[in-house]
Parts: C-alpha cells; structure tokens; sequence
C-alpha cells in the first residue's frame, strides 16, 4: 500500500493539490559557500569556519521554485527576500563578522590559557538533501552541525515537506485529518517504548525520555509511500546523549 493510494482516508488535502499534477521529479542544484575568519591576527589564532551545501530548486520550475527557496532561506538562515545564493553568502559573512566581533575582546582576556583556545574555534556547517519517493511531493532534509563553545557541538536535523506543483510546505495538519493528535501521539509513545525496550512511561523517564514533556508529534516528519518518520532532535523528548531519534509510522497505522 502506498501514501497516494490511501489519500481518500488520510491525506484529503493532497489530494486536490500535491498529487493533482504528473509525476515529474523536481530539478535542484547545489550552492556551496565555504568561509573562514580567524578570531585576530596571528599563526595560532582560533578560527570560525562556515560550510554551506545547499539544494537549491531550478529556476525553471518558476513560481513553485521561489517559494520552496523561499521557505528554506527562513528555516536555515533566516532571511527573507533573497534568491537561495545570495541569503547562503549573507549568513555566512555575518556569522563570520559576528564571532570577530563578539568574541575577539573575550579572547583577548584568555589568550593566556591553552585550555581556552578550543572554546573559541566556531564553526558551523549545513548540508542538504531532497527525497522524491512520493508523487506529487519532494522533502528536503536539513542537516546541521555546530560549535559554539561549551562542552560539546549541536546536531540537528529538519524536514520540509513541499508540494510539488505549487511549492507549498506540507504540515500535518495539511496531511492528517481533522482530531488526530492525540491518537497519534498515543502512536508515538507505543513506538518510543519498542524502539528504547522500555516497558512503560515510568521506565522512560528513568531512562532520561520525556521527563520534562508529553510525548508530541514533532513537525519534523518525512512522507514515505508506506510509512510517516517522525524526527526527534537532541533535547527534544530526550537528553544529549540518546541523540537523534527517528520514530515511524506505518501508514496502515493511521488510517484510523
């Protein structure tokens, strides 16, 4: 059973909009920006360091490929108004220009410690990916890694869901029907307990899983043919050290 058979159930918005048109796949090209400051003058100054991998959809799918573009620049760099090449190239000078300028003076006080100068070498890296598995709908998977100081750097990751034929970002509630949050949260915790092995919600928190929250259904999900993957960044439902968690779904599941 795939996604789009089961649209008439499920996914009525997607099927007036995002599987009304053929099955083309989308054409992307890729940005990369790459720059590197160093905190002062100097051989064994700390570095800040920028490395942008961008999709970027063609021009030739015209208005569908400015919104898309458009919806990614004010996830990533939030910028508004600028073609995806141009808000890449801001960010990364202004990252750059900041750490210089907010972080120099305070280098300049722990100059003298060996211990410090890890503290100060920045850097922060994107890359992307897009999945067209689905007629009618492209996901663009965000990847970020960055340090900026402390104990360790921060990972994570963010999906976007677009509708093909117009550009448009897909939430749930454009894809599920009406009242499914708390069914669907109840799925959610049922697939955290097989994935951990706990036995129920008092276990979990023992093990350092929503202790802080209610499980909740992230909106960083991907659409597969038979399946919704639900995306947990670092601190979301769980400390540091479980990582990324990955939650899915069968679509059989769902049709309730």
């Amino acid at each position: 059973m795939t996604l789009k058979s089961i649209i008439p159930q499920l996914i009525a918005s997607l099927l007036l909009t995002a599987c009304g048109g053929g099955g083309s796949k989308l054409s992307f090209h890729r940005i990369n920006v790459n720059k590197e400051v160093a905190i002062e003058k100097g051989d064994n100054a700390p570095h800040c360091s920028v490395d942008l991998q961008m999709d970027c959809l063609d021009e030739k799918h015209g208005e569908t490929a400015k919104i898309l573009n458009e919806a990614v620049n004010q996830r990533v760099f939030y910028l508004e108004n600028l073609s995806m090449q141009q808000a890449a190239d801001s960010f990364a000078n202004k990252y750059c220009r900041d750490y210089v300028s907010n972080y120099a003076p305070l280098y300049r006080e722990d100059k003298a410690s060996q211990e410090k100068h890890a503290w100060y070498e920045y850097r922060y890296k994107v890359s992307t990916e897009t999945i067209q598995e689905v007629e009618g709908i492209v996901t663009y998977l965000i990847n970020i890694e960055y340090y900026e100081g402390g104990a360790h750097g921060i990972s994570q990751q963010l999906a976007m869901n677009f509708n093909t034929e117009n550009g448009e970002q897909l939430s749930l509630h454009d894809v599920l029907a009406p009242g499914f949050e708390q069914k669907l949260n109840e799925q959610l915790l049922e697939a955290l307990l097989d994935k951990t092995g706990a036995k129920d919600i008092n276990q979990l928190h023992e093990e350092g899983y929503l202790y802080s929250m209610d499980m909740f259904a992230s909106e960083n999900f991907i659409l597969g043919d038979d399946e919704i993957t639900f995306i947990y960044n670092p601190y979301e439902i769980a400390d540091y050290s479980k990582g990324r968690i990955e939650l899915k779904i069968d679509i059989d599941e769902l049709k309730k």
